[in-house]
């Protein structure tokens, strides 16, 4: 699928949508390296009490703006149950399926993203919150999304602190002169310098 214009809003927004995956994998191998009991530990002073609580969250929040994004996408109505998203609240009670099923929810933004031009981003999404009807852009949907993300993830990285594994950096991915700080984590994810930023 061609990509959007290197200039273009379109383009940024595909650029966060490799950004939150970067981020995400280098955040959740960390946590992969953690005890069950420090990944599942309540008494951390945060949002959420736990980095899997946490990870839960975020999981569960991308999945339900993207079914949103997509039902858009297709002509679809909106969902007719976003509890769907929330019921259970944990959903992966271990790191390596929840990192699996992250890594699948973020490769489905970025294919999102990767089919957006600037023309079409005023388009608005309907969500069916159950006692009313959220109606957004594409842009903000994703713009909310995006930062919900980060607010999260950056909650997880300082809860990290509190354990044996390091917290990893989260801020090497947009500079050109950092290329070879995050070459290990597009190898692992299947990508090129040239993919993420033609």
């Amino acid at each position: 699928m061609p990509q959007p214009a290197s200039t273009s809003l379109s383009r940024y927004l595909l650029a966060q949508a490799y950004n939150n995956a970067w981020s995400d994998h280098r955040l959740l191998r960390a946590c992969n390296t953690l005890s069950q009991a420090a990944f599942e530990d309540q008494s951390r002073t945060s949002f959420f009490p736990s980095i899997r609580y946490t990870l839960n969250h975020n999981l569960g929040v991308q999945r339900f703006y993207l079914d949103a994004l997509w039902r858009d996408w297709r002509g679809e109505p909106p969902h007719p149950d976003y509890h769907t998203f929330f019921e259970p609240e944990e959903p992966y009670a271990t790191c390596p399926p929840l990192w699996q099923a992250q890594r699948e929810s973020n490769d489905s933004l970025i294919a999102y993203c990767s089919g957006l031009r600037d023309e079409v981003l005023d388009a608005v999404v309907a969500i069916d919150r159950g006692d009313h009807v959220q109606r957004d852009t594409r842009q903000r949907l994703l713009a909310h999304l995006f930062q919900h993300q980060v607010h999260h993830r950056g909650q997880v990285h300082a809860m990290l602190a509190g354990t044996p594994v390091a917290p990893p950096q989260l801020d090497e991915f947009y500079s050109a002169g950092e290329a070879d700080l995050r070459a290990q984590d597009f190898a692992e994810l299947g990508w090129t310098e040239q993919q993420v930023w033609p």
